[in-house]
């Protein structure tokens, strides 16, 4: 069993800054990728970024420039700092592991809403 859990977001005026961590955390084969996901109010649930064990980054064209995804692999932790955020931005965050065997974990998400 692996358990996801997240911390911070909140509620922030437009153009300032939140940051979000996830920490894994119960029997883990093997962290292979770690991401965020995104879900606002009636939307589908959306890539936001991604980052391997070696590092590499994805990140949806949206938040690209605006958003930075970090992991610390000796903690199994995922954060995400998020500046220059937008009234689009506000939603449910979800952090999610992939593991060297191909389980795929979710946490619970954490609002964060940003105020125009």
């Amino acid at each position: 069993q692996v358990q996801l859990v997240e911390s911070g977001g909140g509620l922030v005026q437009a153009g300032g800054s939140l940051s979000v961590s996830c920490a894994a955390s119960g029997t883990i084969v093997g962290i292979n990728a770690m991401g965020w996901y995104r879900q606002a109010p009636g939307k589908q649930r959306e890539l936001v970024a991604t980052i391997t064990t070696r590092g590499i980054t994805n990140y949806a064209d949206s938040v690209k420039g605006r958003f930075t995804i970090l992991r610390d692999n000796a903690k199994n932790t995922v954060y995400l700092q998020m500046n220059s955020l937008k009234p689009e931005d506000t939603a449910v965050y979800y952090c999610n592991v992939l593991n060297t065997i191909g389980s795929l974990y979710w946490g619970q998400g954490t609002q964060v809403t940003v105020s125009s």
